[in-house]
């Protein structure tokens, strides 16, 4: 194992109707005045932000809203964000939202402080110095942003998906009630799903060093999410199935299940980023559009993982070698994406990249990551562009 630091700082209120600790969160930080950041017009339509709003103001917080955030967060609505709390004092941020809020919350708290140009920080020129304080009332089981240090967001003009990892960007304090993701449909539940998953795949398939109950806990958290995830796809409405995807979605990504190894190998999320900035694609459907031909192209160079995962999680008799059980637990993943009706090929996303797209992609992947990715085998452009040519047949 390798050793760590770990702190999750993050106030976690749990349950039902755990939204009316709003007010109490607020007034305890004497919040003059709050952005109240949202995306589309469910959460208006539920009156969810008109609660959110009237629990605001009994704080005594002034309310400023920018709504209008959409999967893939854009740049320009960033700098929009950035420049209303510098008008407006703004000296709060609540998302209100899944991942995709909650990012560019994130980045709109980071560009408030320091000067320049926000996307220094996700294309690595500069690194963040301070933020104006995140809380998240949330309302989608996903991206785990809720407690994680990691944004991610899209330049709407170079068509380019880049993120940046920083401990001062966790949220203060997120709200979790499941009830508030019941309305979510079922395509997006699912890519939700896959999303929960990815983040402690991507840390559990790794070519370094494990700890024993770091892969435990992993291990556990992975099975859960495709036992209910199975449940609410037959049901959505299952509040028992709502609560452990919630619940998965932020321990799966606030560093827990990757803590004694070495961080993991994230090729997978590297390459979905591309799908998702030039196709803006659901994120949970571009990793596992590419994914089961990431892991057939790496999976020998780190054969014990791909085996465990197959056997501990896919549910695979350990009957065979290790390589014929990890090719069984990549179609085992494959076919519990296709249950979901996600993607496990580009072409199921319904796009259509040229040699030229793949090519343009792959360079991008690339050099997004210094050159190279990966850590259950390092991947270069040609190992990239072979990936996704694999992945668009």
């Amino acid at each position: 194992m390798y050793d760590f630091s770990y702190c999750a700082p993050t106030k976690v209120c749990f349950g039902r109707g755990s939204e009316e600790q709003l007010e109490g969160l607020i007034a305890e930080r004497k919040c003059k005045c709050v952005l109240l950041h949202y995306g589309g017009e469910s959460a208006v339509r539920s009156g969810l932000i008109k609660r959110v709003r009237w629990a605001l103001e009994r704080a005594g917080a002034a309310v400023v809203e920018l709504g209008g955030v959409k999967p893939n967060p854009r740049l320009s609505l960033v700098n929009e964000g950035i420049k209303l709390c510098k008008d407006k004092g703004v000296d709060f941020i609540l998302a209100v939202g899944g991942g995709s809020v909650i990012d560019s919350a994130k980045a709109i708290g980071m560009g408030c402080v320091g000067g320049g140009d926000v996307w220094d920080y996700y294309c690595k020129k500069r690194v963040p110095q301070g933020t104006i304080p995140v809380g998240v009332v949330l309302t989608i089981a996903a991206a785990g942003s809720e407690m994680s240090k990691s944004s991610v967001i899209t330049n709407d003009k170079t068509a380019t998906k880049c993120g940046v990892n920083a401990e001062l960007s966790r949220p203060v304090f997120a709200i979790m009630n499941p009830e508030l993701t019941a309305s979510v449909p079922a395509y997006p539940t699912a890519c939700g799903c896959a999303d929960i998953l990815m983040h402690t795949l991507e840390r559990y398939l790794t070519g370094g060093e494990t700890l024993k109950l770091t892969d435990s806990i992993a291990e556990a958290l992975m099975t859960t999410v495709i036992s209910s995830s199975k449940a609410v796809m037959r049901d959505l409405s299952n509040y028992e199935a709502r609560a452990n995807l919630m619940w998965a979605s932020s321990l799966s990504h606030n560093g827990l299940t990757g803590l004694g190894n070495d961080g993991g190998d994230w090729c997978t999320h590297s390459l979905g980023h591309e799908l998702s900035a030039l196709y803006d694609t659901p994120h949970g459907a571009a990793l596992t559009a590419v994914w089961g031909s990431w892991a057939r192209y790496v999976y020998k160079n780190c054969l014990n993982r791909f085996h465990r995962f197959a056997v501990q999680v896919m549910g695979v008799r350990p009957n065979g070698t290790c390589g014929e059980l990890a090719l069984k637990g990549i179609e085992a993943a494959e076919e519990w994406f296709a249950g979901m009706g996600l993607p496990t090929s580009i072409k199921q996303l319904g796009v259509k990249p040229t040699e030229a797209d793949l090519k343009l992609m792959a360079e991008k992947c690339a050099a997004n990551n210094g050159g190279s990715k990966g850590s259950c085998m390092k991947l270069h452009v040609e190992d990239m562009l072979a990936i996704y040519t694999a992945a668009n047949k």
